[in-house]
């Protein structure tokens, strides 16, 4: 049976344009998992396995609302709630597995595909150092090239940016490489972009192990550096904003921006 999950190699990029300049790059990697198969993957592959220990794993408990429900049951109600219905389709997860025990994903992402196989929509699930997480949910106009997004801000990410900002997100569908941009904008100017950039790979023990060995303990590296990269901001004078109060798993639902329906009839 070929599968449809695979892995993904590259790097993301963070620039910081106000009110000082900042700028880091990092390697990692990334999987991509159809839901339907993560059974078959915990069966076939040594090195990778779901809700238990290994070198690299899935866990629910690790994505969605952080509960034990099956993630393609969480993320079908995501989507019924934004009035989207796909109908059975695939849907793909794309994160960093969970490993030697440890997850930290600062942005996950569920492709969402009608049973025709046509994307439909897509999750951006964003996580935050506090243990919170939000969903933005956003359909795909059918037909698009490159997929564009724009949201207000909902959900309290980092602490030196204030809560009054837009979030602009330009992708396209994984294929043999997958590229996503995503910029902040506050009162019309940008003030922050990031750059995925990546290429595809078999997913296999072989892949994995190489992966391990070339970028160590991947979800570990991206906590440490995301509070290096604060320190590193604080130094040049950037001060924290307040944390508004706790709030449980939200969800926004975002609707295709114009420009992508422009892109899709252009097709």
């Amino acid at each position: 049976m070929m599968l449809r999950s695979c892995l993904y190699r590259g790097s993301v990029m963070h620039r910081r344009l106000r009110p000082t300049t900042h700028r880091f790059r990092y390697r990692t990697f990334w999987l991509l998992l159809d839901l339907d198969e993560i059974p078959l993957l915990a069966a076939r592959l040594r090195l990778f396995s779901r809700n238990r220990f290994n070198l690299f794993a899935l866990h629910d408990a690790d994505h969605g609302d952080g509960s034990a429900t099956p993630l393609r049951l969480q993320a079908e109600r995501c989507l019924m709630q934004a009035g989207i219905d796909i109908a059975g389709g695939p849907i793909r997860l794309f994160c960093m597995p969970r490993t030697l025990g440890y997850s930290f994903n600062p942005l996950s992402i569920y492709f969402c595909h009608r049973h025709d196989g046509q994307l439909a929509a897509i999750i951006y699930q964003v996580h935050n150092t506090f243990g919170e997480r939000h969903a933005y949910v956003a359909s795909v106009a059918a037909g698009a090239g490159t997929i564009r997004h724009d949201c207000g801000k909902a959900f309290y990410v980092s602490p030196f940016m204030d809560m009054d900002v837009s979030y602009h997100f330009r992708l396209n569908q994984p294929g043999e490489h997958f590229a996503l941009g995503i910029s902040a904008s506050e009162s019309g100017e940008t003030v922050l972009g990031a750059c995925l950039t990546a290429s595809r790979h078999e997913l296999g023990d072989l892949a994995l192990l190489h992966n391990f060995i070339a970028v160590p303990l991947v979800t570990v590296k991206v906590i440490l550096a995301i509070h290096w990269e604060a320190l590193r901001l604080w130094s040049k004078g950037l001060r924290l904003r307040r944390r508004p109060q706790r709030s449980p798993h939200g969800i926004t639902s975002v609707p295709p921006s114009p420009q992508q329906r422009i892109d899709s009839h252009a097709l």
